[in-house]
C-alpha cells in the first residue's frame, strides 16, 4: 500500500509557473547533430537541438490554468537557485519573501515533459558548466548561467532513453544518465550509449558517487555498486530491507540506500545494519553525523549517527511530505508539498524553516481524468485522486471536493433526466446538485442501489434513463428499476471502457476491452471486434457519434493503440489516417468543426470535419498525455496529466 502511495505520489508531484497569455518559443532544431540509431560502436541515435528563442513573438494560443507550485528538485547553480518539476524550471536569486523567479515553462518555453532531476556539471570541451535537468520523455536539457543563451536538449531517438529518472555528472566530463525503462546510459557530449551491458533495461532510480566508485538504485533489483572495474549487487537477501530503492546519500559516515521499509548502511562496500527499520524512506541527505531522512507521509525525520540509532522528528518539520533535497551556499534544504525549508543553523540541527511557501493558485491538483461544464457555466475537473474541483473560469475561484466517493474520477457528465452534475468515481456514482454555490452531494449509488461495480467508468442517457459502465458489465437504471448486463448475456467483454448513447432513442454502444457491443433497448444485437470488421484493436477507449453527412449514423472509435476509426450503424468499419496511437479513455470530443481526440504521448489529434483529415499538437502543452476536453464560449479546454490548458478554438491550426 505505501509503495502504491509512492507512485502515485510521485506521479502527482508538479510545479506550475506562469500567469496568464504565455508566448510559446518555437522549439527550433537550429543545432541538429543526429547520430545513426545504434552506430557499429553500440552508440544510440539522439539529436542535440537548441530551444530557439527568436520567435518570441509567436503564440500557440494556449493558456494554462493556474495549478499546484509543487516544485519536485532543485539546485544552486550560477549564483542562482533553482526549482523545478512536471511545469518547469524556476530561477530565484534568493529566497526571500517576494522574489519572482524567472521562468521557464513545460510545453511553452520548454518541451512538454515534467523535470524530474537536476544537477550541474561540465561536459566535454566546454569552458562553463551546466544547470542539467532530467525530463521524463524529452531527455536532457542544458541551461546555462547566461540566461541570453537558449537552452540545449540532448534528445535520444528512443523513447525509453529519453525517460530519464536521474542523472550523476561526472568529473571527467561524462553524465551518468539512469532511465526508466533503458538502463544505465553515459553521454560524452558527442556519443550517447549504455554503460555497460550488465546495465542494460534496468529501471534505474537513483545515481550517487563519483566515476571511479558510483551506486545505482533500482526500482526491483536492490542497488548495484561499481568500483574499481567491478560490479556488486545487493537486494533483500544481502542487506537491503526491501530491493525497491528509493534514494543514496554517500558522505564521510558511509553509503545509505533507501527503501520502502527502512535504511541500508554500507561500510567498506558490504552492508553494515539497517536504519529506521519500516519506515519509508523516500529521500537522503547526510549533515554531518546527522542522517536526514523524507518520507512520504510521517514528514522529516533525523538520525544521529554517532551515539545511538534512534530516529526523531525533527523541530518544525511541518509534517512536510515526499521531500526531496539539496544545498545551497552549505545550507540543507528541503523542497516538498509546493515548500522549501532551510535545515537551522547555530547548533539547533533539528530545526527547519519555511523560506518559499506554497504560491497560491485555483486548482487543487494538475492529474486531470474529466472536464465538463455545468449549466452555470462552472468547470467541473475531474483528478486521478484528488477529487473534483468547480472552478468559476471568470474569477479563477475554486471549491474543492474530495471524500471516500468523490476520489478517484473517471468521468464527469451533465444528467438531462435529473439536473444533476453526474462523477463517475472508482467507488460509485455520485449526483451532485449544480445549482448551489458549494458543490452538495445529493445522492451516491453503490452496489447496495443496484450497481454491477461500485467502480463506474462512463455514463450514458437514453431515451428510457441511463447506462452506467463498469469493469463488470453494464447498470441500466430505469423507471423499472435497476438491471445488469455481462458477458453471460451477450456482452463482448465484462470490462466496459466507455459508452455512447443516443438520447432519442434506446441504441448504447459499449466499448470494452474485447471489442463493442451494439445494443438496442437493452439488449445486445451485435458485437464488433477484430475478428468480424476492420477494427485495429480490441481493446476500445473512446466511442463519440459523429454525424456526417453522407452517413448521419456514424461514430468514432477511439483503441488503445490502434488510433480512431470509423464506424456505422450496421458496424462496418472503415480506417482513418490516425493509427498506432493510444487514446486515452473517454478522450474524445466534438464541435462543429472539430472533433478532438486526446492520446496518450501523441498529444492532441485534432479532426477537421470540413476537409476530413487529422493533425497533431503538441507545442503548447503541458504534457503530451492528453485525458479530457471541454469546451464554453468558443473555447476550448485540455486537459493533460499535467494541468490544462484552454485555446481560441479559431486559433487552432
Amino acid at each position: 500500500m505505501r509503495k502504491a502511495t509512492l507512485l502515485i505520489s510521485s506521479a502527482l508531484l508538479i510545479l506550475v509557473l506562469g500567469g496568464a497569455c504565455f508566448a510559446f518559443l518555437r522549439i527550433n532544431s537550429t543545432l541538429r547533430e543526429t547520430r545513426q540509431r545504434v552506430d557499429k560502436e553500440g552508440n544510440l541515435a539522439f539529436d542535440l537541438l537548441t530551444l530557439d528563442s527568436s520567435s518570441q513573438g509567436v503564440k500557440t494560443g494556449f493558456e494554462p490554468l493556474p495549478s499546484p507550485n509543487d516544485a519536485v528538485t532543485g539546485a544552486a547553480f550560477g549564483g542562482r537557485i533553482y526549482l523545478a518539476g512536471p511545469g518547469g524550471l524556476a530561477g530565484y536569486s534568493s529566497l526571500a519573501a517576494g522574489a519572482q523567479p524567472t521562468l521557464l515553462r513545460t510545453g511553452l518555453e520548454l518541451p512538454p515533459a515534467p523535470i524530474t532531476a537536476l544537477a550541474t556539471g561540465r561536459l566535454h570541451g566546454e569552458p562553463s558548466p551546466y544547470l542539467i535537468a532530467a525530463t521524463h520523455g524529452e531527455g536532457l536539457l542544458f541551461v546555462t548561467d547566461d540566461t541570453t543563451k537558449p537552452v540545449r536538449q540532448l534528445r535520444p531517438a528512443d523513447a525509453t532513453a529519453r525517460d530519464i529518472t536521474a542523472i550523476l555528472p561526472l568529473a571527467s566530463g561524462d553524465i551518468l544518465i539512469g532511465t526508466r525503462r533503458a538502463g544505465l546510459l553515459i553521454y560524452n557530449g558527442k556519443t550517447l550509449r549504455l554503460f555497460r551491458s550488465d546495465f542494460a533495461g534496468i529501471p534505474v532510480t537513483a545515481l550517487a558517487g563519483d566515476e571511479g566508485d558510483f551506486w545505482v538504485g533500482t526500482r526491483t533489483k536492490g542497488v548495484l555498486h561499481w568500483h574499481a572495474g567491478q560490479l556488486d549487487a545487493f537486494d533483500q537477501n544481502s542487506g537491503l530491507p526491501d530491493p525497491e530503492v528509493e534514494d543514496i546519500a554517500i558522505g564521510t559516515a558511509g553509503v545509505f540506500v533507501g527503501t520502502p521499509l527502512g535504511v541500508a548502511e554500507f561500510t567498506d562496500g558490504r552492508a553494515a545494519r539497517v536504519l529506521a527499520q519500516g519506515l519509508f524512506a523516500h529521500s537522503l541527505a547526510l549533515e554531518g553525523s546527522t542522517l536526514v531522512i523524507a518520507t512520504i507521509d510521517e514528514g522529516l525525520r533525523e538520525i544521529d549517527l554517532k551515539p545511538h540509532q534512534a530516529v526523531r522528528e525533527p523541530l518544525a518539520s511541518e509534517d512536510l511530505n515526499h521531500a526531496h533535497f539539496f544545498t545551497v551556499d552549505g545550507a540543507l534544504l528541503a523542497i516538498g508539498d509546493g515548500r522549501v525549508l532551510r535545515h537551522g543553523r547555530g547548533g539547533v540541527s533539528g530545526d527547519w524553516q519555511t523560506v518559499l511557501a506554497p504560491s497560491q493558485r485555483s486548482l487543487s491538483d494538475r492529474n486531470i481524468t474529466s472536464l465538463n461544464f455545468a449549466p452555470d457555466g462552472r468547470l467541473w475537473i475531474g483528478y486521478f485522486d484528488r477529487g473534483v474541483d468547480v472552478l468559476d473560469v471568470h474569477s479563477g475561484h475554486a471549491e474543492h471536493v474530495e471524500d471516500d466517493h468523490v476520489f478517484c474520477v473517471n468521468r464527469i457528465v451533465t444528467d438531462p433526466l435529473r439536473q444533476t452534475i453526474d462523477v463517475a468515481t472508482a467507488n460509485g456514482l455520485v449526483l451532485f446538485d449544480p445549482a448551489k454555490t458549494t458543490p452538495s452531494e445529493r445522492q451516491v449509488l453503490l452496489r447496495r442501489d443496484g450497481l454491477i461495480s461500485d467502480q463506474v467508468t462512463d455514463i450514458g442517457f437514453t431515451r428510457d434513463g441511463m447506462t452506467l459502465a463498469t469493469p463488470a458489465g453494464l447498470t441500466f437504471f430505469t423507471p423499472s428499476g435497476a438491471q445488469s448486463l455481462y458477458a453471460f448475456q451477450g456482452l463482448v467483454n465484462n470490462h466496459v471502457y466507455t459508452l455512447a448513447a443516443e438520447r432519442t432513442s434506446g441504441r448504447i454502444l459499449a466499448g470494452t476491452l474485447g471489442g463493442i457491443s451494439i445494443l438496442d433497448d437493452e439488449t445486445v444485437h451485435q458485437n464488433v471486434t477484430l475478428k468480424n470488421s476492420g477494427l485495429k484493436r480490441n481493446w476500445i477507449t473512446a466511442l463519440l457519434r459523429v454525424p456526417q453527412t453522407e452517413t448521419p449514423d456514424t461514430w468514432f472509435v477511439g483503441t488503445y493503440g490502434g488510433g480512431v476509426v470509423q464506424m456505422d450503424g450496421a458496424g462496418h468499419v472503415t480506417s482513418m489516417d490516425v493509427a498506432d496511437v493510444v487514446i486515452n479513455p473517454n478522450a474524445m470530443f466534438e464541435t462543429p468543426q472539430h472533433v478532438f481526440a486526446g492520446s496518450l504521448d501523441d498529444g492532441l489529434l485534432i479532426y477537421n470535419r470540413a476537409s476530413h483529415h487529422w493533425s497533431r499538437i503538441t507545442a503548447g502543452l503541458p504534457s503530451k498525455n492528453v485525458t479530457a476536453f471541454a469546451e464554453n464560449g468558443g473555447e476550448l479546454y485540455v486537459g493533460t496529466d499535467n494541468g490544462v490548458v484552454r485555446i481560441a478554438e479559431t486559433r487552432l491550426p
